[in-house]
C-alpha cells in the first residue's frame, strides 16, 4: 500500500495543478491581459488557433496545393479519432473557421458537416471538442472566467451564498462598462495584427448583470469597489463537466423542449428569492449556455423541432439566446452540426426552413476514394496488436478497402478506362496514356463521388464477423471477407434497390479478378526469387541489347564465336511487358540510354532500378521455372519429395518477403496452383 501511495505521490504534478488552478483579482487579470491580449480571444479565434497549434503539412496532387492539418491526426489519444483521406474537406472546414476567426461573416452562420453515413462527420466534431478540452489546459489555450465573491458584505442580491459562479463562464472583460471597454480593447489592439485583434461584445448574462447594477447601486457608482467582489480563475473546458462544450442530440418530437438549450426556472429558488423572473432563480444550464465560449455540437441538426430551429437562427446571426422571462443574452461559440443526406434534401425541399439555409455555411465529408487512406481505418481496427492469436492474410484489408471504393466512384466517361483503373489513377498510381491533367478532368466530371456507396462500417462489420467466424483456422483471408460482404448484401437496409445490389455484387466479381493477378503476381515473384538467376539474365538481355542496338555481335560465352544478338531471347523478355513487335527498337534504344545516362553519373547499372525491366525479368525467369517446381502438382495431391523440398522453399518466401502465415501460404499457393492447373496463364 505505501508502495503505491508513493507512485500516487510521484506521478502528481502540483506545479502543472497550481497552474490550471490560478486565481486572482479582476487587476490581476487586466495585468495578464495587457502582457497577453490572446487569452481574451472569441470562440472562433480560440478554435483556429488550437487547430493551427499542430502544425500543417503542405504537399501538392494534380497540380493542387493540398494542407494537410496535423490536428486531424488525433495527437490526443494516439490515433485513435484520426480523419483519413479528407484533406480537401478538412481544408474547407478550417477556411471557414479562419474566416471566422477574422470576423469576415461565417462567425454568424451554422457549421454544417454534410455527407453520407459513417463519413467521419461525428468523429470531427468530436476532435475538436477533445481539442479545445487539451488546448484549453495549455498556456497557449488558457481562459478565464469568474465568480461574485460576498467579501463580508451584507447585501441581499447574495442571498444566502458567499460566492455565486457566472453561470455562463463569461469573459471576465465584461465586467469593464462597453463605453470604457472599447477604448482598453483599442489600446490592447493597437500593436496586434489584424487577425489577432480583441473583439469583446456583449452584456453580462442576466444573474450577472443582476449582481453588477445591485453593487454599483451600493456603492453608489464606484466601479473599483465592485470589482473586488470579483475573483477571476482559470477555466478549463470540459465537456463532461459542462463547461465550455455542450452536445445537444434531438429527442422524440413530442419530448423535445426548448428549454433544454436556453435553461429553465429552478423552482426550489422562486421561495428564495421570491420571483420566477429573478435571474438568480433561474438556471442557465441550457445547452447554449453551457457552451458558451467554446462549441456546441448538434447531432442529427434537421431533426430539430421548428421550435429549436429560430433559437438556433438567433444564436448564429445574432449571437443571442432568449432564455424564457428575460432578455436576450449574449453567447461566444462555435455553432457546429452534422446530417445526413437524407435529412439535407428534406431541408431543401422545405420552403420553410430557407431561414435556416441562408444561414448555414455547408461543408461536404464525402467517404474516402482514395485506397491506400481507406485502408488505414481498417488497419487501425485490425492489426496484430489488436487481435490476438488470429491472422489477416496479406492484402485481405486492402480488398475489402478496393471494393468500398468502387462502391463509391462514379462510372468514367471516358470510354478506354475501367473503374478499377480509375480507382488506381486516384490513388496516385500511373497509367498509359493519363497525364495529372486527365485525372484532374476525372476529378471534375464526377458530381456525387463519395456521397453514395458502401460504408466503412459495414466494411468494419464484415471483417469482425470473418475474425469470429468458426470456419477460419486462426487466418482470415480475402475470399472469407469477400464471402461475408457479399452475404449481407441481401438484408443490406441502406441499399435502395436490386439494381444498386446487382452492381455491388458485380464489383465484388471486379476484386476478386485482381486480388488473383495480385497473388498470381506474388506466387510468380516468390518462384522467380533468384536475384543470381535474374542478374545472369539481365546480363544476357543487355549484352545482346547493345550489340543489336549498335549493329554489333555477341560473343558465345561458350563457344567463343561471335554470333548475331539473340532476337528470341530477347523478344521472350519484352513480350512479358506487353512490347509489341513495332516498339521494341524504341523500347532497346530507351534501355541503352538509360544505361548510358546512369554511367555519365557515375553509377552502375541495377535491373532493380528499372520497374519494368525488373517485372519483364521475374516473369521470364518464373516461365523457365515453374515446369521444374511443377506448383500443379498441389491440385492434384500427388507431391513428389523433390517437388516438396521446392515448394516449401517458395512458402517460406512468402512468409519472409510478403507476410504469410503458414495456413494462408498454403492456400494462395494452393489457388495460384488450381489456376495454372486451368491454364489461366493470362499475363504470365
Amino acid at each position: 500500500m505505501e508502495d503505491i501511495n508513493a507512485l500516487i505521490q510521484e506521478l502528481q504534478d502540483t506545479k502543472s495543478f497550481q497552474d490550471l488552478s490560478w486565481e486572482g483579482s479582476l487587476q490581476d487579470y487586466l495585468a495578464l491581459v495587457q502582457k497577453d491580449p490572446s487569452i481574451a480571444r472569441n470562440a472562433f479565434q480560440r478554435i483556429y488557433d488550437m487547430v493551427m497549434s499542430f502544425g500543417i503539412e503542405e504537399y501538392t496532387e494534380y497540380k493542387k496545393k493540398i494542407n494537410r492539418y496535423k490536428f486531424f491526426d488525433d495527437p490526443f489519444e494516439n490515433g485513435r479519432d484520426a480523419v483519413f483521406g479528407l484533406d480537401i474537406p478538412l481544408m474547407k472546414l478550417v477556411n471557414v473557421l479562419k474566416a471566422a476567426a477574422h470576423g469576415y461573416g461565417p462567425e454568424k452562420r451554422v457549421i454544417l458537416l454534410h455527407g453520407p453515413v459513417g463519413s467521419s462527420k461525428s468523429t470531427i466534431a468530436r476532435l475538436l471538442k477533445k481539442g479545445l478540452e487539451a488546448y484549453s489546459k495549455t498556456p497557449e489555450g488558457s481562459l478565464y472566467t469568474f465568480v461574485w465573491q460576498r467579501n463580508g458584505v451584507d447585501h441581499p442580491a447574495f442571498g444566502n451564498a458567499n460566492e455565486i459562479p457566472c453561470p455562463m463562464h463569461e469573459e471576465p472583460l465584461k465586467m469593464i462598462p462597453e463605453s470604457t471597454r472599447t477604448k482598453i480593447l483599442a489600446s490592447l489592439n493597437e500593436n496586434l495584427p489584424e487577425e489577432k485583434t480583441i473583439h469583446v461584445a456583449g452584456d453580462l448574462c442576466p444573474p450577472c448583470r443582476y449582481l453588477f447594477k445591485e453593487m454599483m447601486m451600493h456603492y453608489k457608482g464606484d466601479w473599483n469597489k465592485v470589482a473586488s467582489h470579483i475573483k477571476v480563475r482559470r477555466m478549463i473546458l470540459s465537456e463532461k463537466d459542462r463547461i465550455g462544450i455542450g452536445t445537444f442530440q434531438p429527442k422524440d418530437e413530442k419530448n423535445q423542449d426548448s428549454t433544454e438549450l436556453t435553461g429553465d426556472i429552478n423552482y426550489r429558488k422562486i421561495a428564495e428569492y421570491g420571483s420566477d423572473s429573478d435571474p438568480r432563480a433561474f438556471n442557465f444550464d441550457g445547452e447554449f449556455n453551457v457552451a458558451n465560449r467554446g462549441l456546441i455540437e448538434f447531432i442529427e441538426v434537421l431533426k430539430l423541432d421548428v421550435a429549436f430551429l429560430y433559437d438556433l437562427l438567433g444564436a448564429s446571426q445574432e449571437h443571442k439566446i432568449k432564455p424564457k422571462k428575460f432578455a436576450q443574452t449574449d453567447i461566444d461559440e462555435v455553432i457546429i452540426g452534422h446530417t445526413n443526406e437524407a435529412e439535407y434534401r428534406k431541408l431543401q425541399n422545405n420552403e420553410y426552413m430557407e431561414a435556416l439555409r441562408d444561414r448555414t455555411v455547408k461543408i461536404d465529408i464525402p467517404y474516402i476514394t482514395k485506397l491506400t487512406q481507406e485502408k488505414k481505418i481498417y488497419e487501425r481496427d485490425f492489426n496484430s496488436k489488436k487481435i490476438k492469436g488470429k491472422h489477416i492474410a496479406p492484402h485481405t484489408i486492402e480488398i475489402a478497402a478496393m471494393w468500398g471504393i468502387l462502391t463509391r466512384l462514379e462510372e468514367p466517361k471516358k470510354a478506354n478506362l475501367t473503374l478499377l483503373q480509375k480507382l488506381k489513377l486516384f490513388d496516385g498510381k500511373t497509367l498509359t496514356g493519363f497525364t495529372e491533367d486527365n485525372v484532374k478532368e476525372l476529378r471534375k466530371e464526377a458530381v456525387r463521388e463519395g456521397l453514395d456507396g458502401i460504408s466503412p462500417r459495414y466494411i468494419q462489420d464484415k471483417i469482425s464477423n470473418s475474425l469470429v467466424s468458426e470456419r477460419n483456422e486462426g487466418c482470415v483471408n480475402p475470399f472469407m471477407v469477400i464471402n461475408e460482404m457479399e452475404s449481407g448484401l441481401k438484408h443490406h437496409s441502406l441499399i435502395r434497390g436490386e439494381d444498386q445490389r446487382k452492381r455491388y455484387r458485380e464489383l465484388l466479381t471486379v476484386v476478386k479478378d485482381e486480388y488473383e493477378d495480385i497473388v498470381k503476381n506474388e506466387v510468380q515473384r516468390a518462384i522467380s526469387a533468384d536475384e543470381e538467376g535474374i542478374s545472369r539474365l539481365c546480363s544476357n538481355y543487355i549484352d545482346n541489347v547493345k550489340a543489336y542496338t549498335q549493329k554489333e555481335k555477341v560473343r558465345n560465352k561458350y563457344t567463343g564465336q561471335y554470333e548475331e544478338p539473340d532476337e528470341r531471347l530477347m523478344r521472350s523478355i519484352e513480350e512479358k511487358i506487353d512490347i509489341p513487335e513495332s516498339r521494341k527498337d524504341d523500347f532497346r534504344r530507351e534501355i541503352m540510354n538509360y544505361i548510358g545516362a546512369l554511367s555519365l553519373e557515375g553509377k552502375s547499372f541495377n535491373y532493380k532500378t528499372n520497374e519494368r525491366l525488373h517485372k519483364a525479368l521475374e516473369l521470364k525467369l518464373f516461365e523457365d521455372q515453374k515446369d521444374s517446381i511443377k506448383l500443379t502438382s498441389l491440385v492434384t495431391n500427388v507431391v513428389d519429395k523433390q517437388t516438396q523440398e521446392k515448394i516449401d522453399i517458395v512458402k517460406s518466401r512468402l512468409i519472409k518477403n510478403n507476410g504469410y502465415c503458414e495456413i494462408c501460404a498454403t492456400d494462395v499457393l494452393t489457388f495460384v496452383a488450381s489456376i495454372f492447373a486451368r491454364g489461366d496463364i493470362k499475363g504470365q
